[in-house]
């Protein structure tokens, strides 16, 4: 071999070789060897598959990158995900990927480094080399080799590498042999030498024993056991072994071969067992013979075999029950002898209840071991890590194994084929989306909204999907990531939309948090209860090995049981409160036998009595109760004889614990017959009125005073708390809800409005002026009336998708059916532990429903939910108007429920919003709603996280609140549900006694959690023959003994234990089939001896023979059959025909789908009352009669679970008086147990093809029912003959024969009824049993007098009474034809369309009832306004929407100037650009800004990221960096395994100068095409540029502001884009230079932030003084209050309020002067200038302002010549005056803008007037007052007048200081502080002065003149 052979490069310690893996995306497993880091990836790059260099081995070029650092061809690994496991300080990072690249491996000693060489700790080179080896080819072949032609070839084992290989640590063996690429091709040898094969054997051995290295040690494995080493070599050693003599080597190679048998098959059981086999047997007979020999065989190996031996027969055991599957390894096995095991496998303590993501990997496996069952467990650890590990794999298994399902599928299939496949192991929802939070009171959890269309097989009612306390898992990116949440709330209605409610967990609320809102999700569940796994699995791991009580038994099963240590110091015990007919029985020791009472005395069997002495006597008892046997009352007898000798177990608690909620609170209800109080009963779920009081939610409710003072104040302080939050949460959700409902107010989304589209949108205010109550945005979407119609017409002639029929329409009427108790809603009502929402937050719910109305009133336009008859529509006129209305909110809610809304892009470019499609007009208002709803989702986020904090808070006093309550009760009773999630609580209550009901169907881990250190005394009652316990896995269930209850375990391992044996429910009939079939013997009690026999029927008991196949529903895979379903309802509508009682029937079936199929065919009117289960449910349940259907019939035979005689047992013991079965006996017995029962049936010929059904009326009268349509004979009960029995009004009963009601008291008769009601001779129309009608209904013609039409009128009413139906012939004034009918009043308006002159002079088409009505109350006009603004642009208004011309649109030509932030402006026709609504795009590496960008930017205080092995920056992100920027060449490579063409420190282009040429190449700069060029990838925009001519091209600005001291402030854009430069680390320092300079900018646009707030709260402070409405003062303060206000707003609500202002004074002025019915129509002029100076689009422009000026001056001489007038009619003048007044009128209301000139001549002739009139408001002359005047001496503004007018004067500085009465009118006149009264004001008639003399400043708000 070539020592020193070119192009290999190791690069160790951080450098960069060529060729090789690109790892950085891989993941990582980090394994710790002896200092050294070596990364192995398995990536998707190109180059040469890289092996490791072995001793005398030397480097190549392409070499290796170790120490998690990258070569030019080494892996990239820096963003792998890590596994460590520690190797003597060695640490291994193997990385794992896709791709073809090379895989690694370590450097043996003597490898030689390259040309480049070896970097060790700083080393290089030839120094590198200098310490390396050089004796590679000549030491055992070990080594790269080359090849004749020159090609490398991979490295060989031989003898001496694996010879040196074995000295290493077994970590180091281990990851050296898993990895070594020529270990494959040794392991296929089949010819090998002896002293290799047992080299080998003790290297794998050695490896097997790493600790620390699972991963690597099950790849090995995999390796090897389908190896010819394995399978070849191994054998054919085993079977010359024996020759072996030296004994040393012996032991060595057994212990070897021992370890690699063992250590494959616990690893791959299902696939190597055969192989496994087959060597064990080889082993052993080698052993035999050396044996004979006469070897010594140490103890130590033959007891390693025998477990081997063990474990090798447990798993062919599973083999041959058919649950083992060759080719699927699902587990590894754990076994608890092995020595040293427990410390190679993880402490269960620290395993994570849910699965890391390195478990969701394609080869992860648990390990396992087996619940033991036929001996004791070794010690309590590994009895607790046996169940830990065995709920956890039942919890994950599931979900784990279908996620990775599901990755796999996601690679191979479309989405819509992923969409339609079904998965075994979980269930899984697509485009799940998480939505609004909602607070209860346990947890903050959110709505989840996923697509239904998938599932529409699924019947939502009875599936088991999304239960309460269901795991799901959710992820967005492949479950790469992923989150954990449990089902918290599920309404079959909501679930069948695809909404649920879930509760995440505490880690995953924190991700939750950094997720993208709207993200779409694929949620995976698993059905498994997670919260009683939880609670278990914690229990387990927080469970004290040393302190675990009932050891003795429950682990070590010793079966000498001990008295309860209670009764060692005092067993005097008092059964008298248990005797019959409480007979005196003195007190005795109860550890004595004979001082024992009779069982008669307690009246109790003796099976019962001996269950009662073992119960009270032994600390662990066991009493197994067969079906009827009186378990429970035995139960309750053993209560209560420990409640009354209580204080022997020092008055502690007993608990009691059953499986379901029924048999607890059947348990409950029998204590509570003596123990009427003490009793505490945990759970949410109980149907029991008479527990009701007990329940922990009662008492937690009850009085306050009961609690401790601690506990009240603190739930008063956190249900403040959470109450406020959750109003403030709620508030914000309704207004999320509220977006939904309906259409958003436009007011409501004025904030996310654009500008110019606001102005647009509000162009049609006319139509607000004509309808207030309307919204624009309706008119704009077509929702306004005329819009409704027309877009009726338009779907007429359209697509039709107003008038298409909703999925309600068109779902024919169903009769309603029998609600069957689902066994989905059972296990719910189980599941839920305790509901723990309180009154009030109930009563808050009630406010948020009420206040939902008034919020909807507020927020939306149009209400989709609104359907109340309004009071002026008559009914015909509402149920027309309804139809109409729901066909418009079904095309409402198809627009709202669409999920594309316009980009803003697309929004930007838009002009004009009225000239859009309707389908434009819908995607745009959604996207307002997406970014409305945005703005909420945000400022609620803070308020969720408080609110988890308070929930946190609150739970722990609800768990000090429980202890408290339940520390104070004698019984505590629970579900083994409740029992888990209460495990806590339990463990501080400490009960002494617990009893287990319905034990035999409880997991063992359950009953262990629930015990505490403090029990003394655990009674175990149930029975291991009915129903075990339920895993979710079945593999666990059946292959590892999880399905073995402790009761059965107990029992199979000799503890002692009772059997009742006299059963109290069966007639014998029944009980004869469980005898001994199941049960060896069961005695009846005579109380079954004397049942009735079963009506209708010649037999009590029989089994129905069929072969109609089933069929299989697809939801759940469970299975149904027609036949029996039809068969058993049929039947049982035969038997209610006899008489019985709904009640008294049960129907039971064996499958869930069996269900389904029943409730399609039971109507509730005909089967209300019976009752329907499946068997599983049923237990301790019975009733009289019982129909079983059992379902299974298929050709392949298959029986199901029939085959266990726990549920057969459950099935056949639920009668007491009949039992009806149903099934394929054929196959059904080929079951052992079915066969036994089909014999005992045919004894006394109770099974075949037909039941017989006999007339209880017509004993000759049977009918065979084979199936249902057999019992059609007997349609009512009885026979097919008639009945015949007379009725009492004559009648014959026409039914044929019937067994109910035979007096025929509730028949009634159906023919037709013969009285004669009228003198016409009419008969009664209806049928004979019916009343008969007290007025003849008949119609016959009559004639209308009114009219004289003839009409059909009843005969019984008079036909003036009668509205004639005829066609209205009439003729309106108008000429045209009346509408309506005759007999109502012609149409008021008439709706023919005519030409109408308008009164501005415009002729337009309009509706003839117009012509009726005034000009002001017409159409609006729609002529197009056109007149020149003051923008010099052209009006785009109408006649009508400008009013006439007086009031002008805003002009909304875009503006388009680039604004400082380097967007355009989006205002329209803007004199003065405002600051930037956009969302701020300014971001950095840390973090981005979340501002709008006109709002100020926060500076990026993290250090600079700028950084790289070269040159790093130490200032802050915001700040110049202090660092020059790096020119050397990145030399990372690219994932296609090609040199990346970046520079080092920054992000690697995305191009490759190779694969991407012609784009790198592209001639801009003119040095692209440089073979040495490097470039730089702009991150705002992706382009390419070369770093030289980039680098000169940014420096550009800063050399002009050297030389010319100026620079434009704006953003560098790319060269190519024009796109801003924003984001980039090596022109940081220019961005941020930039960016400063826009923020000062941004300052001085907006305005100083202090002088804003002043003038926002001053503002605030005067608003009160102004008279506006409540809403406009609610929308002016929410705009103050509002983030980010600019000087320009509060600008325009200044303008706002001083317009609102003066029009206030100018009605004042006139209200005074004149009377309000002579001002309607200025009046009218008035509101229309206050609607559009409220309008929201009012920015004051300086159209806008000319045009508002121009109308208050008009308004202003009106007002004047108004009050003027008024003064002339008062002193008669009005004539002197007449010619003026019709000038000024003339002018004031014609049509157009008021203009300048107007207001110049009238101001003239209102002079004139005022000389004619001579008014001045004193009743005297203009020469009288100006003497007064100059009298006075005063200067101007010390006059003054009252309210009515009269004038004073105020002397000195001229300002009020007091206030007076006037002597005229009493009125309060003067004032104080300079203040005047109100209703005073300055007498300008006197002085002409406009203010009050003391401070013109300070009396603005006092009014100036009329002349404004």
């Amino acid at each position: 071999m070539e020592r020193g052979a070119r192009g290999f490069n190791s690069n160790f310690g951080g450098l960069r070789g060529r060729g090789g893996w690109r790892g950085a995306e891989n993941r990582r497993r980090s394994q710790s060897c002896q200092g050294r880091e070596l990364a192995v990836g398995r990536g998707r790059g190109g180059g040469a598959r890289g092996e490791p260099l072995m001793e005398g081995e030397v480097g190549g070029e392409c070499g290796w990158n170790c120490g998690g650092l990258r070569g030019r061809g080494g892996w990239r690994g820096a963003e792998d995900r890590r596994q460590s496991q520690s190797c003597q300080g060695r640490e291994l990072a193997v990385g794992r990927g896709r791709g073809g690249g090379a895989r690694g491996y370590p450097l043996m000693e003597g490898a030689v480094g390259g040309e480049r060489g070896w970097n060790l700790g700083g080393l290089r080179g030839k120094e590198a080399r200098r310490r390396g080896h050089t004796s590679g080819d000549r030491r055992g072949g070990g080594g790269e080799r080359q090849g004749r032609n020159g090609e490398r070839q991979a490295p060989q084992l031989g003898f001496k590498t694996l010879q040196d290989i074995s000295k290493q640590e077994p970590s180091a063996v281990a990851i050296t042999l898993s990895l070594h690429p020529a270990m494959p091709d040794l392991l296929k040898e089949t010819n090998m030498e002896k002293n290799r094969v047992e080299l080998l054997c003790l290297l794998l051995s050695k490896a097997f024993t790493a600790k620390n290295n699972r991963s690597t040690v099950q790849h090995l494995a995999r390796l090897l056991k389908d190896s010819g080493f394995f399978r070849t070599t191994l054998p054919h050693y085993l079977a010359g072994m024996w020759s072996e003599s030296n004994p040393v080597r012996r032991k060595q190679e057994l212990e070897n071969i021992v370890v690699i048998l063992t250590q494959v098959l616990t690893i791959f059981p299902a696939s190597s067992v055969e192989a496994v086999g087959l060597l064990l047997t080889l082993l052993q007979a080698s052993m035999n013979r050396l044996k004979k020999a006469g070897v010594n065989i140490p103890a130590q190996v033959a007891e390693s075999v025998e477990k081997l031996e063990d474990l090798v027969k447990h798993v062919q055991d599973r083999s041959c029950e058919g649950t083992l599957h060759p080719g699927r390894d699902t587990y590894s096995l754990l076994h608890s002898d092995v020595p040293g095991e427990e410390e190679e496998q993880p402490i269960f303590r620290n395993i994570p209840i849910f699965p890391t993501p390195e478990e969701l990997e394609e080869d992860s496996r648990p390990s396992l071991r087996s619940n033991i069952i036929s001996k004791r467990y070794t010690n309590t650890l590994i009895y607790l890590d046996t169940h830990f590990r065995l709920m956890r794999e039942d919890l994950l298994r599931d979900l784990r194994e279908g996620i990775q399902l599901l990755r796999q599928n996601r690679m191979e299939l479309d989405d819509t084929e992923l969409k339609k496949k079904r998965f075994d192991d979980v269930l899984v929802y697509f485009d799940v989306k998480i939505g609004l939070p909602r607070c209860i009171r346990t947890n903050l959890a959110y709505d989840i909204q996923f697509d239904v269309q998938p599932l529409k097989f699924v019947r939502w009612e009875n599936s088991k999907r999304l239960l309460y306390g269901s795991l799901v898992c959710l992820s967005s990116d492949n479950f790469e990531s992923f989150l954990y949440a449990t089902v918290v709330d599920r309404d079959p209605k909501q679930v069948e939309k695809g909404k649920i409610l879930i509760a995440f967990t505490d880690d995953s609320r924190l991700k939750l948090a950094g997720i993208e809102k709207d993200q779409v999700f694929v949620m995976v569940e698993t059905p498994a209860y997670f919260e009683a796994y939880r609670h278990v699995l914690e229990g387990l791991q927080e469970q004290d090995e040393n302190d675990m009580p009932f050891q003795r038994y429950i682990v070590e099963c010793n079966t000498d049981v001990h008295p309860p240590a209670y009764l060692q110091e005092n067993d005097l015990y008092n059964l008298k409160s248990i005797t019959l007919h409480k007979l005196r029985v003195l007190p005795f020791h109860i550890l004595k036998e004979e001082a024992w009472p009779r069982q008669e005395v307690l009246g109790l069997d003796e099976s019962q009595m001996q269950a009662l002495r073992l119960a009270l006597t032994k600390e662990l008892a066991i009493i197994q109760g067969p079906p009827g046997t009186g378990k429970t009352h035995v139960g309750l007898k053993i209560a209560h004889a420990l409640l009354d000798n209580r204080e022997h177990w020092n008055d502690s608690q007993m608990l009691v614990v059953c499986f379901t909620n029924h048999a607890l609170d059947q348990f409950l209800e029998g204590i509570l017959t003596f123990l009427p109080k003490g009793i505490v009963r945990v759970g949410g779920r109980s149907n029991s009125e008479l527990l009701k009081s007990f329940n922990l939610r009662e008492l937690t409710r009850g009085p306050s005073s009961e609690m401790p003072l601690y506990l009240r104040n603190a739930f008063r302080d956190i249900h403040s708390k959470m109450d406020e939050l959750n109003t403030t949460i709620q508030h914000q959700n309704r207004r999320l809800q509220c977006s939904l409902n309906g259409i958003l107010a436009d007011s409501i989304l004025e904030n996310v409005i654009s500008q110019n589209h606001w102005d647009s949108l509000h162009q049609h205010l006319g139509y607000q002026k004509r309808n207030p109550k309307s919204s624009v945005i309706l008119e704009w979407l077509g929702l306004h009336s005329p819009g409704i119609l027309q877009m009726e017409t338009e779907d007429t002639n359209g697509d039709g998708l107003l008038g298409a029929a909703t999925d309600d329409e068109m779902v024919p009427w169903q009769q309603d059916l029998l609600h069957i108790v689902e066994e989905a809603e059972m296990i719910q009502a189980d599941r839920i532990v305790d509901d723990n929402t309180d009154l009030k937050f109930r009563r808050n719910m009630a406010y948020w429903q009420c206040h939902s109305g008034f919020m909807q009133e507020s927020m939306l336009a149009m209400n989709l939910k609104e359907d109340q008859r309004k009071p002026e529509q008559s009914e015909e006129e509402w149920k027309y108007q309804g139809q109409q209305k729901r066909k418009m909110i079904n095309k409402i809610k198809r627009e709202l429920s669409k999920s594309e809304a316009m980009s803003e892009e697309e929004e930007t470019n838009i002009l004009h919003i009225w000239a859009l499609s309707m389908q434009d007009r819908w995607r745009l208002y959604r996207l307002w709603v997406v970014r409305y709803r945005a703005n909420i989702r945000t400022s609620t986020v803070p308020l969720e996280d408080e609110y988890q904090q308070a929930v946190d808070r609150y739970n722990e006093l609800k768990h000090e609140q429980t202890r408290f309550i339940l520390q104070r009760a004698k019984v505590i009773g629970m579900t083994t549900t409740g029992a888990s999630k209460f495990r806590k609580v339990l463990q501080d209550v400490r009960p002494r006694v617990v009893i287990v009901e319905e034990a035999a169907e409880v997991l063992e881990a359950h009953i262990i959690t629930t015990l505490s250190q403090a029990c003394q005394h655990l009674i175990l009652i149930g029975d291991h023959q009915q129903l075990r316990p339920t895993s979710t896995v079945y593999d666990l269930e059946k292959n590892y003994k999880m399905g073995v209850s402790m009761f059965e375990r107990l029992v199979g391992m000799g503890l002692p234990f009772v059997r009742l044996n006299q059963q109290h429910r069966m007639r014998p009939e029944i009980a004869r089939l469980l005898t001994p079939n199941i049960y060896s013997d069961l005695e009846n009690h005579p109380s079954v001896l004397n049942f009735d026999d079963i009506r209708g029927l010649n037999t009590n008991v029989f089994f129905v023979e069929h072969n109609e196949l089933e069929t299989q529903f697809k939801e759940d895979r469970s299975h149904q059959n027609l036949h029996e379903a039809q068969f058993v309802v049929a039947f049982c509508r035969y038997l209610l025909l006899q008489e019985y009682k709904p009640e008294q029937i049960t129907i039971l079936t064996t499958y869930t789908a069996q269900l389904h199929c029943l409730h399609k065919l039971m109507p509730v009117n005909l089967f209300k009352g019976v009752r329907v289960h499946v068997v599983d449910k049923y237990q301790g349940e019975e009733n009289d009669i019982v129909l079983l259907s059992l379902v299974r019939s298929n050709t392949q035979r298959k029986v199901g679970f029939l085959n266990i005689s726990n549920r057969v047992c459950v099935a056949l013991s639920r009668a007491k008086k009949g039992l009806y079965c149903i099934g394929n006996s054929e196959m059904l017995g080929q079951v052992q147990l079915w066969k036994n029962t089909f014999q005992t049936l045919k004894e006394k010929d109770q099974i075949g093809r037909a039941l017989t059904l006999c007339c209880q009326n017509h004993a000759e009268s049977k009918v065979e029912a084979s199936c249902a349509d057999d019992f059609k004979q007997a349609p009512e009960g009885g026979c097919t003959k008639p009945c015949e029995f007379r009725l009492d009004c004559g009648h014959v009963c026409e039914s044929v024969c019937h067994s109910y009601n035979k007096e025929h008291q509730k028949y009634q008769c159906l023919k037709n009824c013969e009285k004669i009601l009228c003198p016409l001779g009419h008969k009664c129309p209806l049928k004979c049993f019916a009343d008969c009608p007290k007025d003849c209904p008949i119609r016959i013609e009559k004639i209308i007098p009114k009219c004289q039409h003839k009409q059909m009128v009843p005969c019984h009413q008079d036909p003036e009474e009668f509205i004639c139906k005829v066609p209205c012939q009439k003729t309106l004034l108008c000429g045209h034809r009346c509408d309506s009918i005759c007999g109502n009043p012609c149409t008021s308006k008439c709706m023919v369309k005519v030409m109408l002159q308008l009164s501005c002079g415009h002729n337009q088409l309009g509706f003839c009832f117009y012509k009726t009505m005034k000009h002001d109350e017409g159409p609006l006009c729609m002529t197009s306004c056109g007149q020149q603004l003051k923008c010099n642009h052209a009006c785009r208004g109408t006649c009508g929407q400008c009013n006439n011309g007086r009031f002008h649109l805003s002009c909304n030509h875009q503006c388009k100037r680039l604004l400082i932030c380097s967007h355009e402006c989006t205002e329209p026709c803007t004199s003065s650009c405002p600051p930037c609504d956009k969302p701020c795009e300014n971001c950095c590496v840390h973090s981005k800004c979340m501002n709008k960008c006109g709002q100020p930017c926060a500076p990026c205080n993290e250090p600079c990221a700028w950084q790289c092995v070269h040159q790093s920056c130490s200032k802050l992100c915001h700040e110049p960096c202090d660092r020059p920027p790096c020119d050397q060449p990145c030399i990372l490579t690219l994932t296609c395994g090609h040199p990346c063409i970046g520079l080092c420190g920054e992000k690697c282009p995305s191009k490759c100068r190779i694969c991407h040429e012609d784009e790198v190449t592209e001639i801009f700069f003119g040095t692209e095409d440089d073979p040495k060029a490097c470039f730089l990838q702009l991150e705002d925009c992706g382009h390419l540029v070369e770093h030289t001519s980039m680098d000169t091209y940014m420096a550009i600005d800063d050399e002009l502001q050297a030389s010319e001291g100026q620079l434009a402030i704006k953003l560098k854009e790319c060269p190519k884009c024009r796109t801003p430069i924003r984001k980039n680390l090596r022109y940081g320092s220019h961005i941020n230079r930039s960016l400063a300079a826009i923020e000062m900018v941004k300052t001085k646009i907006r305005g100083s932030q202090g002088s804003i707030e002043i003038q926002r709260l001053e503002l605030l402070d005067t608003l009160l003084s102004y008279k506006i409405s409540s809403f406009k003062y609610m929308e002016i303060t929410t705009i103050l209050e509002r983030k980010g206000l600019t000087t320009t707003d509060l600008w325009v609500i200044k303008n706002n309020l001083n317009f609102i202002d003066r029009i206030e004074k100018l009605l004042s002025v006139v209200r005074q002067n004149t009377g309000l019915t002579n001002i309607c129509e200025f009046k009218k002029s008035i509101d229309n200038f206050l609607l559009w100076n409220n309008q929201p689009s009012q920015k004051f422009t300086e159209q806008q302002m000319f045009d508002m000026q121009m109308e208050l001056q008009r308004l202003t001489l009106w007002a004047e010549l108004i009050v003027l007038c008024s003064r002339a009619e008062k002193k008669g003048k009005h004539s002197l005056i007449e010619s003026e007044t019709q000038i000024m009128k003339e002018t004031l209301g014609k049509h157009g803008q008021f203009t300048e000139q107007d207001g110049k001549r009238l101001k003239d002739v209102m002079e004139e007037m005022k000389q004619k009139v001579s008014v001045t408001g004193l009743e005297i002359s203009e020469e009288e007052k100006k003497m007064i005047v100059k009298a006075m001496k005063l200067q101007p503004g010390h006059w003054y007048k009252c309210p009515n007018n009269h004038v004073y004067i105020i002397t000195e500085c001229g300002g009020a200081m007091e206030a007076r009465q006037c002597p005229d009118c009493k009125a309060t006149i003067g004032g104080s502080s300079h203040r005047l009264a109100d209703g005073n004001q300055v007498a300008s008639e006197m002085d002409g002065a406009q203010h009050a003399a003391w401070s013109e400043a300070n009396n603005l708000n006092n009014f100036e003149d009329l002349h404004l």
